[in-house]
């Protein structure tokens, strides 16, 4: 599998799918269309792009287009994008009863090769990766960040603590945790939830 260390942000689930059978690294999802209305992904996609960098990939059809350039201009010009583009290949896609409008094979069905292909023209392939953090749900758990009556109130906290919007998803977070930090960062933040302000005692009074 082809190891990348930056997070790739695709448009919906089974493009996700068919990626994540190639690639060992993060891969996040627009929703299609509703990434536009999606604050809290788009403050946190801009949260990434500042810091890890991103990677863009969507159809090659006119919505993959419209999603791409909508992203490049709502993550801002300090953001740090990596296009990566796939051919127009018409087809159809193995779950679909008939082609997209433009007929064109989307991410989800396009063959490794193509793929592969498609990521090496972009660069990417051979760059230095960081061993990943492999969060799991039991991680937050064990944590204190679901499960547990001040859950809300930690994930909040650890949220906030990293510029990312208080009210993700657990999905969200477990995705974005994982490509923002090392274990060591992980469990360093979460030591510091644990680490309560206490207020100096007042001197006696006599």
């Amino acid at each position: 599998m082809l190891k990348v260390r930056r997070p790739i942000v695709v448009e919906g689930r089974y493009d996700r799918i068919r990626l994540s059978s190639i690639i060992d690294g993060i891969i996040l999802e627009t929703g299609g269309f509703r990434i536009f209305k999606d604050r809290e992904m788009l403050e946190a996609l801009r949260h990434l792009a500042r810091t890890t960098g991103l990677i863009l990939l969507t159809d090659s059809d006119q919505a993959g287009f419209r999603i791409r350039n909508f992203l490049r201009g709502a993550l801002g010009k300090d953001a740090q994008l990596t296009q990566v583009y796939i051919p127009s290949i018409r087809g159809v896609e193995r779950r679909k009863a008939s082609p997209s409008a433009e007929g064109l094979l989307g991410v989800e069905g396009m063959n490794e090769a193509v793929l592969l292909e498609a990521f090496a023209r972009a660069g990417i392939g051979c760059e230095p990766v960081e061993s990943p953090c492999c969060l799991t749900r039991a991680d937050l758990f064990d944590a204190r960040l679901t499960g547990a009556p001040d859950s809300a109130e930690r994930r909040r906290r650890l949220l906030l603590s990293l510029s990312l919007p208080p009210r993700l998803s657990t999905s969200a977070m477990l995705s974005l945790l994982s490509a923002m930090l090392t274990r060591e960062e992980f469990d360093r933040r979460v030591a510091a939830l644990d680490q309560t302000t206490r207020q100096p005692e007042e001197p006696p009074c006599c």
